[in-house]
């Protein structure tokens, strides 16, 4: 799929005016190099003055930077807010302060902002919809930009009621005029950066936005707004901190923007049902945002059209369908559907069907204590020292949300069962309910999946033909594979859970 538009282009570039706030010296070096490339200035006392651009840095003078120097350009920029910035008035070039223990402006970095017009034809469509979007990607791959263009196109082509909160003056630019770069969009400045999530509430309740747009949130509070936005039908477009869709999930604080994470314990039946183990991660609610975008650099994205589903898939252990976009240098924009792996973290790792015991992690547990119930029960059962070696882990119920512990389970892709207490008696009667479960099968699922076994290790000895089995659960395809290896013959295992399934090899084909 391909899609034509105008290429984007830069608007009037006013990098003179940021380039005019410095002392002389630097000023005259500045005006020899690139300026439409100029990334940003740096000036740290006591070291030489650098000039960083797409490709290289330069260094500006071999004349450490001096206190009068930063004096200077802080006389030009004006005040400094509690964030620590400053900027020109009608700009968007960011001048950011780094100071001492006394309060004192040591260092700073003056970044370049530039307006670029028709910069979201990758993601036109999805702002004409209508719905909200989330927008994730590294510092500095473009965010506030997209919004920005975003801004100026709603207010401008749609004539929608658009209202910016400004929090940095990085959408709008410094002072009370905004830049032209946000079009008609009316623009709100947040007074101190713990106070973003109480004007965007304002701007819902006194200026009856069609459309907010809000850059960075990053806190609780600024969450609940979002959601409190979105209930009450105004559409909302927003940036977050966050390389992609699982990295958001996995952070407490903001996976509320997508639906939430909570722990469910199913019953035995329930399990059974979805061949998984009985503690689970589900989503708590609707996601916020309908769209989730994950930006790679400028020029190309990944889609996810359907929050809710993406949310899901990952919490289940597969990596979601996302819709990779890509804008060629002529304008064109190419559309495919994402490959079915993670774009910013490895998917679970595909490990082979291990025979012999059961093998256990204890995540910040008692080893010795597990090991002793085991022993006492007589189980087919061991403990190990790593998730990487096991076949299932076990922690404290108060661990669940653990993000170390989270993002274990996800990249080994291996069942996780909950304690209450780290007790004998509480390891016991998980113990003795796991084993149980099995044995309660062997009228039903246990006997259907030995007897497909047998037909299939009789189908290979006599036609010579690789036998797909059906999907099991990791018990029941330990014993498949015990029953195989007793014919002298080989068993695979093949895709993911839930889906899971041994595949019989003829001896010749192993060979």
């Amino acid at each position: 799929m391909t899609n034509s538009r105008k290429k984007s282009a830069a608007a009037p570039d006013d990098t003179s005016l940021l380039v005019a706030t410095l002392p002389v010296a630097l000023q005259e070096a500045l005006r020899k190099l690139p300026l439409e490339q100029l990334l940003e200035v740096v000036m740290d006392l006591g070291r030489p003055p650098e000039a960083r651009f797409v490709e290289k840095t330069v260094r500006l003078s071999e004349k450490p930077v001096s206190q009068e120097d930063i004096t200077h350009v802080t006389a030009l920029v004006g005040e400094f807010s509690e964030d620590n910035r400053a900027g020109i008035e009608r700009t968007l070039h960011r001048i950011s302060g780094i100071r001492n223990r006394k309060g004192q402006i040591v260092g700073m970095t003056l970044r370049v902002g530039r307006a670029v017009l028709g910069g979201i034809e990758l993601l036109r469509d999805l702002v004409e919809a209508g719905q909200s979007i989330l927008i994730l990607g590294r510092p500095g791959v473009g965010k506030t930009t997209k919004l920005r263009e975003m801004g100026r196109v709603l207010a401008d082509d749609f004539h929608k009621r658009v209202v910016i909160i400004d929090t940095s003056n990085e959408i709008g630019g410094d002072g009370d005029i905004p830049h032209p770069g946000i079009g008609s969009a009316r623009r709100m400045q947040v007074p101190r950066p713990d106070r973003q999530h109480a004007v965007m509430i304002e701007a819902v309740e006194n200026h009856m936005p069609e459309v907010i747009i809000v850059d960075e949130i990053g806190t609780e509070a600024e969450a609940s707004a979002a959601r409190t936005i979105a209930e009450r039908g105004v559409q909302l477009i927003g940036t977050a901190h966050g390389t992609s869709l699982e990295n958001l999930i996995n952070n407490p604080t903001l996976s509320d923007l997508v639906g939430g994470v909570q722990v469910v314990t199913l019953s035995d039946e329930e399990a059974r049902r979805r061949r998984t183990t009985k503690t689970v991660s589900e989503r708590r609610a609707h996601p916020t945002f309908d769209i989730v975008v994950e930006m790679v650099d400028r020029q190309e994205v990944i889609v996810h059209k359907d929050t809710a589903v993406a949310v899901d898939t990952i919490l289940r252990g597969r990596a979601p369908r996302g819709e990779r976009r890509e804008q060629a240098a002529n304008g064109l924009v190419h559309v495919r559907e994402e490959e079915p792996s993670f774009t910013t973290a490895p998917a679970p790792t595909e490990r082979p069907e291990r025979e012999g015991p059961m093998r256990i992690y204890p995540y910040a547990l008692s080893r010795d204590l597990l090991e002793r119930v085991i022993r006492s029960l007589g189980l087919d059962a061991r403990t190990v020292g790593g998730p990487e070696q096991a076949d299932l882990i076990v922690a404290l119920r108060s661990r669940a949300e653990d993000q170390r512990l989270q993002r274990m389970v996800h990249s080994v892709g291996i069942p996780l069962q909950l304690l209450k207490r780290n007790t004998a008696n509480e390891m016991r009667r998980l113990l003795q309910r796991m084993f149980q479960l099995l044995e309660g099968m062997e009228d039903d699922e246990v006997q259907e999946a030995m007897r497909e076994a047998e037909e299939g290790v009789q189908r290979v000895l006599e036609e010579g033909v690789e036998v797909p089995l059906s999907p099991r659960g990791s018990s029941l395809r330990r014993m498949q594979h015990r029953l195989i290896a007793g014919h002298k013959l080989m068993a695979i295992s093949s895709g993911k859970e839930p889906e899971r399934y041994l595949v019989i090899y003829p001896q010749e084909e192993m060979e």
